[in-house]
């Protein structure tokens, strides 16, 4: 070997060297660090509150940029999942359900942020509102948003009808209904959110538990199609086959609802809070303004419960190979800090136990038109609230229950069958 190759080759290797230890020239950086968020654009705090809160923490952070951008909740799961596939993910931050969590955690999506948490934060936060984002006793993201399934009804059209209160039991409901049907003020009286989604399984819980049913028994197997959940299903067919909730309820989601609500073409709903300020407060979005209260959700009679509803509550995470971890959690600490939450209120019930206290009371209750209203309503509901099971298969085991009361609804299988068939696909799963 020539000296002159030799001299070549040691010079190159000797560039590799430098170029893996550091020693090369490196590009230099500049701007402020860009955290990317991905949030859900229906219930809970609207895309333009959403973009307020990015706005004001971006002017406190100039070291920092936060982008964010909204899909669907039914598109949120996989487009998380899809995300995680890319390094660096394609996200800092996402919005979780709490029924992803058990999941997620498995999967090794999320930053355990555990001991970046202090006293003050873990004591003013409910205790209930931890168990959104906790599993095997570590958390792995801030609460955010506490909510559940609410009763909407229309007081103008119960009065045109002669009817003073608001049902307290389901064949109450109906009678009303049919009351409300027979004077011609509305069609279909109740209107539902069953469509094949996420959607049509937490009104199935709602509906489940007021019957005295349960999701799982003890030894962590479905029952949901025992004869409690073989009955509600079975109430939900002949509702339509009634002609007294809308047929059209068996593709609705929870936007349909309120729209439809919204247009007076209902007397009865069930969604989640976001729905009563667009819906009774602003009439750029709503014909019934002023026509618009909440109740708690009836049940079935013999019931040992007056109530009965889904609780719908979720989480911000930041994503555990994220690039910019602490710049994504000093961003999630912003977002749902009790400052923001009580400032944003409206459609987002906060989840610090001293917003409800004292002084800090008044002044939640003065922050915004809606609530004098929804925040009571929150905490005469809450406690009938029911989680749906937090298992790593959740999301296979949905779309299978979705599928059977889609099948139930339209006629193709019996409740019964339908439910054994999707309570059969459970089992599989959790092999």
């Amino acid at each position: 070997m020539s000296k002159f190759y030799r001299f070549t080759l040691m010079l190159v290797v000797l560039m590799l060297v430098m170029g893996v230890t550091g020693c090369a020239p490196k590009a230099e950086t500049t701007g402020p660090q860009v955290v990317k968020v991905l949030a859900m654009q229906q219930a809970g705090p609207t895309p333009e509150e959403m973009n307020a809160i990015v706005a004001k923490f971006n002017e406190a952070n100039p070291d920092t940029k936060v982008e964010i951008e909204y899909v669907s909740y039914d598109a949120l799961h996989d487009k998380i999942s899809t995300a995680m596939a890319t390094t660096p993910p394609a996200y800092d931050v996402v919005l979780v359900d709490d029924i992803w969590y058990a999941e997620f955690v498995k999967n090794g999506y999320l930053w355990d942020i555990s001991d970046k948490l202090d006293a003050k934060t873990k004591e003013s936060v409910f205790a209930a509102a931890w168990d959104i984002t906790t599993v095997a006793g570590k958390a792995y993201g801030m609460p955010w948003m506490l909510d559940e399934k609410y009763f909407y009804y229309n007081e103008k059209i119960l009065s045109d009808a002669g009817i003073t209160t608001p049902p307290t039991t389901w064949e109450e409901m109906m009678a009303q209904s049919q009351i409300i049907k027979d004077k011609g003020l509305v069609e279909y009286p109740m209107v539902w959110s069953w469509g094949q989604a996420e959607t049509v399984i937490c009104d199935f819980v709602t509906l489940l538990y007021g019957n005295g049913g349960s999701f799982m028994d003890d030894a962590g197997k479905p029952s949901f199609n025992n004869e409690a959940g073989v009955e509600t299903l079975q109430w939900m067919v002949d509702s339509i086959d009634a002609g007294l909730v809308n047929p059209a309820s068996i593709s609705y989601v929870e936007e349909d609802v309120r729209n439809t609500f919204s247009q007076g073409k209902a007397a009865f709903a069930i969604n989640w809070l976001y729905m009563y300020d667009l819906a009774a407060l602003n009439p750029e979005e709503s014909q019934v303004v002023g026509q618009v209260k909440m109740s708690l959700i009836p049940v079935f009679e013999g019931n040992a419960q007056p109530s009965s509803s889904i609780n719908g509550s979720m989480g911000f995470s930041v994503i555990e190979k994220s690039p910019v971890r602490e710049a994504a959690w000093k961003y999630v600490q912003f977002l749902t800090s009790e400052e923001i939450q009580n400032e944003y209120s409206a459609h987002l019930i906060p989840v610090y136990s001293t917003s409800y206290e004292g002084a800090a009371l008044d002044t939640l209750l003065a922050l915004n038109p809606s609530t004098p209203i929804t925040v009571p309503m929150f905490k005469e509901q809450f406690p009938f609230s029911h989680v749906r099971p937090k298992v790593p298969y959740y999301s296979e085991g949905s779309k299978a229950l979705q599928l059977a009361i889609q099948e139930a609804l339209t006629k193709i299988k019996t409740p019964q069958k339908a439910l054994d068939d999707a309570a059969a696909k459970w089992l599989e799963l959790g092999k």
